[in-house]
């Protein structure tokens, strides 16, 4: 019996907090993708400041605040403990299975195949059940780093004298100068440096049992 991945959601979301927070930078245009030798590099639009439009990049707050970095590698220790829990479990079944392995199809040896089966269908449905705590939790870490950074946002939004607020990953291009991010990460850091969490806890989902057929004539 080969092992798959047991957590793959799991450890995806352990990556970090923001699934795009790699590529953000914290202030001005968004990093550009690397060009190909074949295609000439594209020159930055640029042009003059547009009075009271502002850009802001959330993932980037995430990525690069203080909050942000600690609750990600609180997550990425959550998200081991988690690993390690399933792997504990999952390790022994392996060992069975391999000893299982080449053993006569008989009566005895099809009982423990099947009680094997059973055993590793369980574990699977924990490793998923643990990959949607982690989930859960990093949602409520986002939100708590969201709520401690609306306050920042509206501050800066006011001093910059912002009549527009848009977000920056949606922009082609222009003049960034009006770039509120790195002004909220500093912000932020001044008002708080980390959170504490644990892992949420859900309620165990029951699978579905299918429909009994019905009773034959």
């Amino acid at each position: 019996m080969k092992s798959p991945l047991l957590l793959p959601a799991l450890l995806l979301a352990a990556t970090s907090l923001a699934t795009t927070a790699s590529a953000q930078t914290v202030g001005g245009a968004p990093a550009a993708a690397p060009a190909s030798a074949a295609q000439p590099q594209a020159q930055p639009l640029g042009g003059p400041v547009v009075p009271g439009v502002c850009l802001l990049s959330r993932e980037a707050i995430f990525a690069n605040a203080a909050v942000g970095k600690a609750a990600s590698a609180r997550l990425n220790e959550l998200t081991r403990a988690a690993q390690t829990e399933v792997d504990a479990q999952r390790t022994p079944l392996e060992t069975e299975a391999r000893a299982l392995e080449g053993q006569p199809d008989n009566a005895a040896n099809k009982q423990k195949r099947e009680a094997l089966a059973t055993r590793w269908q369980a574990l699977q449905q924990k490793a998923a059940h643990t990959s949607r705590e982690i989930e859960a939790t990093r949602a409520k870490a986002l939100e708590r780093i969201a709520n401690e950074a609306q306050p920042m946002i509206a501050q800066v939004y006011t001093t910059k004298k912002c009549g527009l607020l848009f977000d920056r990953g949606a922009a082609l291009g222009g003049n960034f100068a009006n770039d509120l991010t790195a002004d909220v990460v500093r912000a932020l850091d001044g008002r708080i440096q980390t959170i504490t969490f644990e892992r949420e806890r859900l309620p165990i989902q029951q699978a579905v049992q299918p429909p009994a057929a019905p009773a034959q004539r």
